[in-house]
């Protein structure tokens, strides 16, 4: 760990999957969306990863949608960092990235394919150019989903080629059933990738699915990383409850970042790490 270096922390707030009916907490509408998003801003979180879905709460890639919900947050959470979601649960070919004219702060970006639990994550070559082709279009940077260690290595192809602006920030996701699983030395090599792709100084963090969410969240606070936690990824406290909301389970990142002596980053300080323009 470097020098108690300030700890992003990112909420992933609402997803593509979880219900109301999983837990009464995630947020479905834009309004309570905006909502949960103002109180896990408000304990710690200094960058929102966005999906939207529709009006029977089904994913979507709807620009409007994502528009109206830009705007709240950037009224109620101002200076956040806003990451709008490319995933692919939400629509296909080109309409994943059809808010991307919207120019968010960042975008979601997965470079490669890979199985998750009852489909194949279909991430073609041509589309993964043109997603970030519209992401230097619009100033937008890409967050780099790395579901396994060949989507880090296509992230440096794709960065030495001029294809991806700046430093890329690779987010490590660990325990998708039929994915990378939660496995310490692949960590460690992911991290090692990274620095030796971009170099030490290079920033990356880290998402664990499900009860893996504490275990990464520690792995990474712990060795100088990023984390993101939220009810996208993980809607339990712990095996006996549920997360009461995305506030708490920032709260428990943010107990995480006081255990390793490392301060919780403010939105600025998250922005200058990650080379986002001033809010």
């Amino acid at each position: 760990m470097s020098d108690n270096k300030p700890c992003i922390i990112c909420v992933a707030i609402t997803g593509s999957l979880p219900t109301k009916e999983n837990n009464p907490a995630v947020p479905i509408t834009i309004a309570e969306q905006i909502e949960s998003t103002q109180e896990a801003f408000e304990a710690g979180a200094s960058i929102a990863h966005c999906h939207v879905r529709d009006d029977e709460g089904k994913p979507t890639s709807d620009p409007d949608r994502f528009a109206a919900l830009k705007e709240g947050l950037e009224k109620h959470c101002p200076g956040m960092i806003v990451q709008l979601s490319t995933g692919g649960r939400s629509g296909a070919g080109n309409a994943r990235g059809g808010m991307l004219s919207l120019a968010p702060d960042m975008a979601s970006l997965s470079v490669g394919s890979n199985n998750f639990p009852t489909r194949v994550y279909e991430n073609p070559p041509d589309l993964v150019e043109w997603l970030a082709s519209e992401m230097l279009k619009y100033d937008v940077k890409p967050e780099i989903e790395a579901f396994d260690l060949s989507h880090i290595l296509q992230a440096g192809a794709m960065h030495k080629a001029g294809k991806i602006k700046d430093t890329p920030y690779v987010q490590f996701v660990m325990g998708v059933k039929n994915a990378m699983p939660v496995d310490r030395d692949v960590f460690d090599y992911y991290i090692h990738t990274v620095k030796r792709l971009f170099g030490d100084d290079a920033e990356w963090c880290a998402a664990g699915i499900g009860s893996n969410q504490l275990v990464i969240n520690e792995w990474a606070i712990s060795s100088g990383g990023h984390a993101r936690t939220g009810l996208e990824d993980n809607v339990r406290l712990n095996k006996d409850s549920l997360a009461p909301s995305n506030a708490a389970l920032v709260k428990r990142a943010v107990d995480l970042c006081g255990k390793y002596e490392r301060p919780v980053a403010t939105f600025q300080q998250a922005r200058q790490m990650l080379g986002l323009r001033a809010a």
